[in-house]
């Protein structure tokens, strides 16, 4: 697949500088591209890569000011990183309108309901009562259970599993692996010291645009919906337990748990291998540093907050400060406990 600068630039609304009929084929990076590819600064620690590289087309930031000549083709934007990311996320788009039909081997059951354009690769299957919108594109090994709802134009990689009764919204992704409405961790705890399955009757509830990664696993609530509202990013190997709700475009780095029936405000920044305690809330806009462990509810908007338990990452940052000095003020307590001991010594002999 081709595209000129001219193309390119008008795609991303760019002001071109340079030959309009330069051919791009592929995309590099700066530092390593080669003719005939597509690459983009936004890092300014990259620039000295610019006046060397070899790509033939180069999106830049228009605030740029250039230190020394360039022989690439440059398209001058406001924010070079979101304009090449909506220039991937239109060649991605490309390559995908050209998935479509059902192959063989795979089971589609006749009640379900697929729309236009669907591309349903082998070994998927499909059971009954399942519907599925325009455009979406199930690569191999999803499985999909009965009733379960696909939005338009939303893409399940290979080995995804979505379990009954469970709703996916438009312009959703998920990646490989992922499991998206098995059992909530429910257990009710006997008298002989066992533990009784409590039913999980509910399901999962995903809303428009969500992207959701590699092999992450969201429960199925116990009654009601455990659900991930519109623009959430949830990282790879990321567990939401039953009945939790995360809010509009809250970000999640790996590694991520959060314990049942917990609530997450929207646009929450967590870090990876944070763990969340069940039954709390978390305020909107609140940050939670890498490794946090958060045990109670945050109820305070936009904090950041880090540590186990996690506390204001400013007062955070004093403890660390005065944890590293420990040593030293140890030292200077025991000098002055001999000081002290001297004098009451030398008052004594007066």
């Amino acid at each position: 697949m081709q595209f000129t600068a001219s193309q390119i630039a008008l795609l991303i609304n760019g002001k071109l500088i340079g030959d309009a009929a330069a051919t791009i084929v592929s995309f590099g990076k700066i530092e390593e591209a080669i003719e005939g590819q597509l690459s983009f600064l936004a890092n300014p620690k990259y620039e000295e890569y610019l006046y060397h590289t070899k790509a033939s087309v180069v999106i830049i930031n228009e605030s740029l000011e250039l230190k020394q000549p360039v022989t690439a083709t440059l398209v001058r934007v406001p924010d070079a990183y979101s304009a090449f990311a909506t220039l991937l996320t239109k060649y991605q788009e490309l390559i995908s309108q050209q998935l479509t039909g059902i192959q063989q081997p795979s089971y589609i059951d006749p009640t379900a309901l697929l729309g236009e354009h669907v591309f349903v690769a082998a070994f998927v299957y499909i059971g009954a009562h399942v519907t599925i919108g325009k455009n979406v594109k199930l690569f191999p090994g999803v499985v999909l259970g009965n009733d379960v709802k696909v939005g338009d134009n939303s893409v399940l990689h290979a080995g995804v599993k979505i379990y009954m009764d469970c709703v996916i919204g438009k312009n959703v992704t998920i990646h490989a692996g992922s499991v998206i409405g098995s059992d909530g961790f429910g257990y009710a705890p006997q008298a002989n010291g066992s533990y009784h399955k409590v039913p999980q009757i509910g399901n999962v509830v995903i809303e428009d645009f969500v992207e959701i990664g590699a092999n992450a696993t969201i429960d199925r609530a116990t009654m009601g919906s455990t659900i991930i509202r519109t623009g959430v990013k949830l990282d790879n190997l990321i567990q939401v337990a039953h009945n939790v709700e995360v809010g509009t475009n809250t970000v999640i780095a790996a590694q991520v748990g959060i314990s049942g029936s917990t609530k997450i405000g929207k646009n929450v920044l967590i870090g990876g291998q944070a763990g969340v305690a069940g039954h709390i809330s978390i305020a909107d806009g609140s940050k939670i540093a890498g490794q946090s462990g958060v045990t109670k509810s945050i109820k305070d908007p936009n904090k950041s907050l880090n540590g186990t338990p996690a506390m204001d990452f400013s007062s955070y940052l004093r403890i660390q400060a005065m944890t590293r000095n420990l040593p030293d003020l140890e030292k200077r307590v025991k000098e002055l406990e001999k000081m002290v001991d001297q004098l009451l010594t030398d008052r004594v002999n007066a």
